[in-house]
């Protein structure tokens, strides 16, 4: 081969060493892509998953304030009937 052939051997060899980095390199930013689109995704779904939890919580918090004040009253009503009985009784 000739110094010339030499040359153009040399660069096409470059070339496909530049090629093949370069192919390296699209592949692993693409796939970092796809991984930071599962992390956000996964995000995503934490946070959906907190505001649902959030929002069960403070249901949960109502019925409980409910049930207090519920639970107050029936109290209140026992203690007058227990009262109405014995003023009856007493009679």
């Amino acid at each position: 081969m000739t110094s010339t052939g030499n040359s153009i051997d040399a660069a096409l060899l470059e070339l496909r060493q530049a090629i093949s980095a370069l192919d390296s390199a699209v592949d692993a930013r693409i796939e970092r892509q796809r991984e930071t689109g599962e992390i956000e995704g996964e995000v995503r779904r934490v946070h959906a998953d907190r505001s649902k939890l959030a929002q069960e919580l403070d249901q949960a918090e109502f019925r409980a304030n409910r049930l207090e004040e519920v639970n107050r009253e029936v109290s209140r009503r026992l203690v007058t009937a227990m009262e109405t009985i014995r003023a009856v009784l007493d009679r």
